[in-house]
């Protein structure tokens, strides 16, 4: 299948999940021999910090302006399986356009942040890069928000087909490795910096790190306020290039998961960072929300904390007992969540919107077969 994505970023993973997200997919796609396309939009902070300058597995497209671009890909897509815009594309909304005026096989958006899309949609009509309008054109909405908000994108938004289509990981790229004297450290966590989050990160790692001096601590991710004031047994590292988080995952003792307000009130919502520390045997301390349990065992493959002294109470555990916890971790990831799974269930789900818009295309092999009975 040819397959044509307009999507948030490719090439770089600074300050984004999209990257690594759609760089586990598509590769996955790649290896089942299908050709895609992906458009990105050049923008400075992607553009300074590009760390997959040329991904082996699309032909990549990358403009400036819509317009330098936009019979490119009308061109693309008059030839394309399956069209997919991705949330927060830059273009999003005159991409979308283009889509559903195409004869792309399958029409589809891929949400990465589908509670924040929704809760827009819900009190505006429209965000920056899908109006509400739009929703009913997709023959799918790929979500990577499970449970009934897939009942709500339907039912209120008027989409055909709601589909989960979690983040996944690469098991060539995301497992277990020796320690690297760079990253180790009793806890590590590695996210953005997003307001909504950081309390929890006060919580459960500054306020443990104070609490506890003897322990070591990492926080890797971009765009903290410098006013933010670290304990000195905590070490910032600004930008981790995506082919280190494997050993930064490897390397600590404990790994936190921390998550988005708008995805703990949706729940079902697990984030690309849950899986890829998981594939690495990581053990993980996570917030808790809805559906987590349908992913992770806790207490068996999961440790849960509301509050710094469970954080404490887990580095307290003996090694033997917190490597048990990673494995079985690794093992599940391993059975329900790598890109090739991804890629089989995307596969599964497009087959249906395809046949469908080749029966009803005149001149197919199907319509003339039918004429020629009847």
């Amino acid at each position: 299948m040819k397959i044509v994505v307009f999507g948030l970023s490719i090439t770089s993973a600074w300050g984004n999940g999209h990257a690594t997200t759609f760089r586990a997919l598509l590769k996955a796609l790649h290896e089942r021999k299908h050709d895609i396309v992906f458009f990105e939009k050049e923008t400075e902070w992607y553009a300074d910090n590009r760390d997959l300058p040329e991904p082996p597995y699309c032909r990549l497209i990358l403009y400036d302006n819509w317009s330098d671009v936009s019979s490119k890909a009308r061109k693309e897509l008059a030839d394309a399986d399956v069209g997919m815009v991705g949330s927060y594309f830059p273009d999003g909304v005159v991409a979308i356009d283009e889509l559903l005026d195409s004869r792309a096989g399958a029409k589809t958006f891929y949400d990465i942040d589908t509670p924040i899309t929704i809760a827009n949609l819900g009190q505006k009509g429209s965000t920056d890069y899908v109006t509400a309008a739009q929703l009913s054109g997709f023959d799918i909405y790929f979500s990577f928000t499970g449970g009934p908000m897939l009942r709500e994108i339907e039912e209120k938004f008027g989409a055909k087909s709601a589909f989960p289509l979690y983040c996944s990981f690469d098991p060539c790229e995301y497992h277990r490795f020796p320690a690297n004297k760079r990253f180790a450290c009793d806890l590590s966590y590695m996210g953005t910096y997003a307001p909504d989050r950081q309390a929890k990160l006060e919580e459960l790692l500054v306020r443990a790190a104070t609490d506890s001096p003897e322990s070591s601590f990492t926080v890797a991710g971009s765009q903290y306020p410098k006013r933010i004031r670290w304990p000195k047994n905590v070490r910032r590292i600004t930008h981790l290039n995506p082919k280190w988080h494997a050993r930064f995952y490897s390397s600590s003792r404990l790994t936190l998961n921390l998550t988005r307000r708008e995805m703990v009130i949706a729940g079902y919502s697990p984030s690309v960072r849950l899986f890829e520390a998981a594939a690495c045997g990581a053990v993980i301390v996570s917030d808790n929300w809805p559906g987590l349990d349908s992913f992770f065992i806790p207490g068996r493959e999961i440790l849960l904390a509301v509050d710094a002294q469970d954080v404490e109470r887990y580095l307290a555990l003996p090694d033997s007992e917190l490597r048990a916890i990673g494995d079985a971790a690794q093992a599940r990831a391993l059975a329900t969540h790598t890109s090739e799974i991804r890629a089989i269930e995307f596969e599964e789900a497009i087959g249906a919107p395809i046949q469908k818009r080749e029966i009803a295309t005149p001149g197919s092999q199907q319509e003339e077969e039918v004429v020629q009975v009847s």
